[in-house]
């Protein structure tokens, strides 16, 4: 073999070297959701946390490097959209629609001014015990600072309602729990709903392909991972932040991607 030979193979060899590590760390970026339910402290609850241990956690996050974006964002990019993310990037959801959003969630928003997005379901909407009014949601609409985007209509179990229904019975509760809640959200708060946050994080092949009919383009679980372009769009994980999480858990849930990262390279 030549010489000249021998540089085209170097040459040849190294962008493939270039392509396959910069393909790696495309696939590698991975981005946390942190999903919350209720803040305030005098109605206790598995789900609940404190208002002080959220700004402790907005605290830590900002302290950390971390940079909150918007849901939507992080959706461009899973898509494969030609956007850039932050180098550690986090986005923050607020599941149901719990009056404390308004109450002690708001004022931590803006005094980190972070965008948030909120899955609600609409039928606890002005109804539900310690539930947002549809005209608190509007004015945190108006903030800029809050997205809405669907929880399904009344939070079922499909799972159960699968088990006890007929398959016309279940067909159609299905339609009304994606389709109906959807457009309620619409009329009701005049914004385009293209995201969906599956209850309990149940989700199935059936339910993936009718929230795709319904014109959802992503959908998220509570799988306990860091998205990723990998990862079914359909059924995109979150992990569930709860008051009995320590600030260490805080700490490793942000750190998984190192985790990985290692594990790969094993």
């Amino acid at each position: 073999m030549n010489r000249s030979i021998r540089i085209l193979f170097k040459i040849i060899f190294l962008f493939i070297a270039i392509g396959s590590t910069l393909v790696f760390a495309e696939n590698s970026t991975r981005v946390p959701i942190l999903t919350y339910h209720n803040f305030n402290p005098t109605i206790p609850g598995s789900m609940s946390i404190t208002p002080e241990k959220f700004a402790t956690q907005l605290k830590w996050l900002k302290e950390n490097g971390y940079t909150v974006i918007p849901l939507k964002d992080l959706v461009s990019y899973l898509q494969g959209k030609d956007i850039s993310l932050p180098a550690k990037a986090v986005v923050i959801t607020a599941d149901d629609g719990w009056e404390s959003v308004y109450t002690y969630m708001l004022p931590l928003v803006r005094k980190y001014n972070i965008p948030v997005t909120l899955f609600i379901y609409p039928l606890t909407i002005s109804h539900g015990a310690h539930a947002l009014t549809w005209e608190q949601l509007k004015e945190l609409q108006k903030t800029g600072l809050f997205d809405i985007q669907d929880h399904t209509y009344w939070h079922p179990n499909f799972k159960q309602e699968k088990r006890r229904l007929s398959v016309s019975e279940y067909q159609k509760l299905v339609h009304v729990q994606l389709f109906t809640s959807k457009k309620i959200l619409e009329d009701k708060l005049g914004t385009k709903v293209t995201l969906l946050a599956w209850p309990y994080g149940i989700y199935d092949d059936y339910l993936e392909q009718e929230a795709a009919k319904a014109g959802y383009i992503m959908a998220f679980s509570i799988d306990d991972r860091h998205t990723a372009r990998s990862e079914n769009p359909m059924a995109q994980p979150r992990y569930m932040i709860v008051g009995a999480q320590s600030m260490k858990t805080f700490a490793v849930i942000m750190n998984v991607p190192v985790q990985i990262k290692k594990n790969k390279v094993k």
